[in-house]
């Protein structure tokens, strides 16, 4: 009777047991249909996912809605009179003087982001008297060029976007990225020979490019600030339309090119006053 009651106490518990395992199974093959799949996104090469945000933007240098008017200008001359120039050039007489100005105003639409507009006015003229080039017997070559002037005028009108980044947390250094788009108009003159044989040709520019010009700039007071910006180059197209003295058109040249260089002669010296004081507030 005893092993009687053992036998059916313990296949009680095998049909119990296999019954809970079912039920678990059956459950589980439920959930398992009813869950909704979530489609895994698709890995990249480049861990783009995993790029570190450095927060440059959190020191701001300019303040969303102010309003910022601002000049550049540049100078330079270059005069040589009778000097040695890399021992192959002699008796060399030349003057060469260009100025440069550029007003601009922008506004901050947001912190460290503004744009602008741009005009600008350029002079040139230069003047080379004489220059001989003798290369000695050995080379049996020598020449002289005299009596050749030149004069440009061209006026610039440009649209620009700066960000700024503050290299500093009080906000009194920092660098600028500035993209442009600017058209560019003028005439240039070149004169040859002296007297009754002096002869005149007139060139007529036009010019559209996209600049990059990346700079810094330091507050020097509250609201105004010294700028230092340089051109590295960028998208341009160049037409150029030659005329005689009587205004007859002998020659016609377009370009464009693609070209990225630092460009010393473009290096633009601004002051820029912020006509509202947003740190305060």
């Amino acid at each position: 009777m005893k092993r009687l009651f053992i036998f059916i106490v313990a296949v009680t518990f095998c049909l119990t047991t296999a019954n809970a395992q079912q039920v678990v199974a059956d459950t589980l093959q439920r959930g398992t249909k009813e869950t909704v799949s979530v489609p895994r996104k698709k890995s990249h090469f480049l861990p783009t996912t995993r790029r570190i945000d450095r927060n440059i933007d959190l020191n701001k240098f300019v303040y969303k809605g102010e309003v910022m008017l601002g000049i550049a200008a540049s100078y330079g001359t270059l005069d040589v009179s009778d000097s040695d120039l890399m021992l192959v050039f002699d008796d060399i007489n030349l003057g060469l003087r260009r100025a440069a100005v550029m007003p601009y105003i922008a506004y901050a639409y947001k912190d460290n982001r503004s744009v602008g507009l741009r005009f600008g006015y350029e002079f040139l003229q230069g003047d080379l008297g004489n220059v001989a080039l003798n290369l000695g017997s050995a080379a049996d070559l020598s020449f002289s060029i005299a009596d050749i002037g030149v004069k440009s005028e061209s006026y610039a009108w440009s649209l620009f976007h700066r960000n700024y980044i503050g290299l500093d947390r009080r906000g009194i250094i920092g660098a600028i990225l500035e993209s442009e788009v600017q058209v560019k108009t003028g005439t240039t003159s070149l004169y040859v020979g002296a007297g009754d044989d002096r002869s005149q040709s007139i060139n007529k520019n036009f010019a559209a490019r996209l600049n990059f010009n990346p700079g810094l700039a330091v507050y020097v007071f509250p609201e105004v600030c010294v700028t230092v910006t340089v051109g590295i180059g960028g998208l341009y197209y160049n037409n150029i339309r030659q005329f005689d003295a009587v205004g007859v058109e002998t020659g016609r040249r377009d370009h464009s090119a693609l070209k990225f260089k630092f460009n010393v002669a473009d290096i633009q010296i601004g002051v820029v006053a912020h006509l509202w004081n947003k740190k305060k507030n």
